[in-house]
């Protein structure tokens, strides 16, 4: 499903039981950012809808057990997810909602596996463009899909409700 992994991990379909799994992990994976409003906004953004309605455009990472002394005890960790879907709205569009790379695995691609896999399967779709948001206070993901070849927009204050600021961002996959 996706190939570019680093070994010792595989990739899958999100499903329904993964839902309190990602809830699990996704304060701890943030850091506490934004301390324990953070944490709320976190959990209220990964209702189990998106686990039930999203999981053949949704993508979960997992640790297969690797090889050596240990082997198989991490077998089926959680290690990332993407959480995305098609444009119900916009014809040409997808979306990427959240995203989490367990922080002990960073920069190994990961993240960029799991949009590299998302944008073919919006080009399967014939999608052109692929939106997502992150708050401002995020630096890491904000370099993340810069680096990535994503357009970012200015801060727009209060763009999920009061307080509630974001960084919006597009890629055209035709130019990719």
């Amino acid at each position: 499903m996706i190939d570019d992994l680093p070994r010792g991990l595989t990739a899958r379909h999100l499903a329904e039981d993964d839902h309190p799994r990602v809830l699990a992990v996704v304060d701890a994976w943030w850091g506490g950012l934004k301390g324990p409003a953070g944490a709320v906004e976190r959990a209220l953004l990964l209702p189990r809808l998106y686990f039930q309605h999203f999981t053949t455009t949704s993508f979960v990472v997992e640790r297969d057990g690797g090889e050596g002394e240990g082997e198989g005890e991490d077998a089926g960790q959680l290690s990332a997810f993407l959480v995305g879907f098609l444009s119900q709205t916009e014809p040409d569009a997808a979306y990427v909602h959240f995203v989490g790379v367990d922080p002990h695995l960073h920069g190994q691609g990961i993240g960029r596996s799991l949009y590299r896999a998302f944008f073919a399967l919006a080009r399967s779709h014939d999608r052109r463009y692929v939106h997502c948001i992150t708050s401002p206070q995020n630096t890491a993901s904000r370099s993340f899909h810069t680096r990535l070849g994503f357009t970012a927009s200015a801060v727009k204050p209060d763009y999920d409700g009061p307080g509630l600021d974001r960084v919006t961002f597009t890629i055209d996959l035709t130019a990719s």
